[in-house]
């Protein structure tokens, strides 16, 4: 399979009074079709914005968006609407993200509707089968969101998301808002429609253990910026950046013997107003230096494994 989405020196600021934010800040990375790839970090690092400007709910300032070998940076309103078939997002919050006027039923034929595709039985037929994709009962066809649990309205939003048929969606923490229980099963759901439909994830979270068990590629953010992207697998055996290792140290376990060394970050973060060049999260690392100033590249310093760091060799002894 080839690649699907192409992200190239893609940037998102925001003015403010104090100057320009640099929530997504040159980032390049590339997805294969079929794949899904993890984009992790703490809150407030990019991860949602990232996710949001690729389908196009916010414009990017700058960069490239090559999806399915078509450059889609700049789409008009005809543009648009046909990239809306093909990009999608399953949002955080089942609750805020449907609306509490609107039955089940209603909500997942909306985008039948506005598509043109569907009318009379063919409407009624699809709006049932995608019910029963994503496992909703048919008797909750005419409840209302708030009627449902947490895990059953995310599954309406899933149900939404596939209503056009995309090859590539956008999952924005699907599974943070709810129990941990519920979790297994909404993510079990997500990885069998990715093998029954043939789709393709970017899937953003803070939850290492979740990103791990869906992810075929991980990409690390701080402050706007990609710090260490490789395999899955790579991440975990083979964790390179420094704060791609406190991340891991502050995943619990349920073995009691096991020894577990926590790794603190301690200093201030960085503000991302018109940051400075150089290492953003120099100001915390243990292993900070001068050279750590000067502007950094995310370069593959092992085959397939790409890090943003001017003392990983040496922290790593590579």
């Amino acid at each position: 399979m080839g690649t699907l989405l192409e992200v190239k020196h893609l940037k998102k600021y925001f003015n403010s009074p104090k100057g320009k934010v640099h929530a997504v800040d040159d980032v390049t990375f590339k997805i294969e079709e079929g794949k899904t790839m993890g984009v992790v970090g703490e809150s407030g690092c990019g991860k949602s914005t990232l996710g949001r400007t690729i389908i196009h709910l916010q414009d990017s300032t700058d960069g490239q968006i090559i999806f399915d070998g078509k450059d889609v940076t700049k789409v008009d309103k005809n543009g648009l609407a046909d990239l809306r078939n093909d990009m999608q997002i399953i949002f955080q919050d089942p609750y805020s993200s449907l609306n509490p006027r609107m039955t089940i039923k209603e909500t997942i034929q909306e985008p039948l509707k506005l598509s043109g595709k569907y009318k009379g039985e063919e409407l009624e037929a699809e709006t049932e089968r995608l019910m029963k994709l994503v496992g909703i009962e048919d008797r909750l066809a005419l409840a209302y969101p708030r009627e449902l649990d947490g895990g059953r309205r995310q599954r309406v939003g899933i149900a939404r998301a596939l209503a056009l048929h995309p090859k590539f969606i956008v999952c924005d923490e699907p599974v943070s808002a709810l129990d941990v229980s519920i979790q297994a099963q909404v993510l079990n759901l997500l990885m069998d429609l990715q093998e029954s439909e043939g789709l393709t994830y970017m899937f953003i979270t803070h939850d290492m253990s979740v990103v791990k068990h869906i992810s075929d590629n991980i990409c690390v953010m701080y402050l706007g910026q990609l710090i260490e992207t490789c395999k899955s697998d790579e991440l975990f055996e083979n964790t390179l950046h420094p704060y791609s290792k406190a991340l891991l140290s502050a995943i619990p376990t349920v073995d009691i013997h096991a020894e577990k060394k926590r790794i603190p970050l301690k200093g201030e973060i960085v503000s991302p107003i018109d940051p400075k060049p150089g290492c953003r999260f120099a100001a915390r690392c243990p292993h900070a230096t001068e050279e750590c100033n000067k502007p950094q590249i995310l370069e593959e310093v092992i085959p397939g494994h790409f890090v943003s760091c001017c003392k990983v060799r040496e922290i790593n002894n590579l």
